[in-house]
């Protein structure tokens, strides 16, 4: 088995969604007491939001390049970071290390391929859901067309974001204006939505809705778990 990498704490709230999955999975595969073979660094976020926030991404770079060579200097047979937004720096930190880095778009499109579906909502940061860093690489890299919502709905998504489920908190309110949001990219033409930030999970889940929903958080680690065994 393969040692897994994580880059985690952007917020710790999913990176413990994280570890979850990958351990169950690698136990569902290889049974008995198996559990993943797994080296973490779980930064502190809030200077990393301040900076993200600031548009400082060379900082938010500079902290994540140096976790990253911890994670392999700890073992880690390739990375993973535990985040969508912080994917906009991937190719510093793909320059930084020298093992593979596994890219949550690239996932998360696997799996869309495999669906047949075409156009996909998505949802996220406003970094996400407004930079080409993510969406650019789902156009581009797989022909996908990414439909995001309208400004005021952004605004919503990237709060809720930040100022309750990056702190734990996950309000009925919310969750009714994520299934509002989630619907109104379905009536554009979504044939799916993709809950493109790692705390969205933590709010709304498949059986809230008939739409289909990608959590990239478990797509992310059960393509982990398939490299490491």
């Amino acid at each position: 088995m393969k040692t897994i990498g994580l880059l985690g704490g952007m917020s710790w709230e999913s990176t413990v969604g994280y570890y979850q999955a990958i351990n169950k999975g690698i136990k569902e595969s290889l049974g008995g007491l198996h559990s993943a073979k797994i080296a973490m660094y779980s930064v502190d976020f809030d200077p990393i939001e301040k900076l993200q926030h600031n548009g400082d991404w060379e900082g938010t770079a500079k902290i994540l390049c140096e976790a990253a060579v911890n994670v392999q200097l700890a073992g880690a047979d390739f990375l993973l970071i535990c985040t969508n937004t912080m994917h906009k720096v991937a190719p510093q930190i793909e320059k930084a290390i020298n093992i593979p880095l596994l890219h949550v778009a690239d996932a998360t499109a696997e799996i869309l391929a495999k669906k047949g579906i075409k156009t996909v909502g998505l949802l996220g940061t406003a970094f996400t859901m407004e930079q080409d860093f993510y969406k650019g690489r789902l156009e581009e890299k797989y022909g996908l067309t990414v439909l995001v919502p309208n400004e005021n709905d952004r605004i919503i998504v990237h709060n809720v974001i930040y100022k309750e489920l990056c702190l734990g908190n996950s309000l009925p309110a919310s969750k009714t204006e994520y299934l509002r949001i989630i619907e109104s990219l379905a009536n554009q033409g979504a044939e799916a939505v993709i809950l493109g930030c790692t705390e969205i999970g933590m709010l709304v889940a498949q059986s809230d809705t008939e739409i289909t929903l990608l959590d990239t958080t478990y797509i992310h680690a059960e393509k982990a778990v398939e490299w490491a065994i």
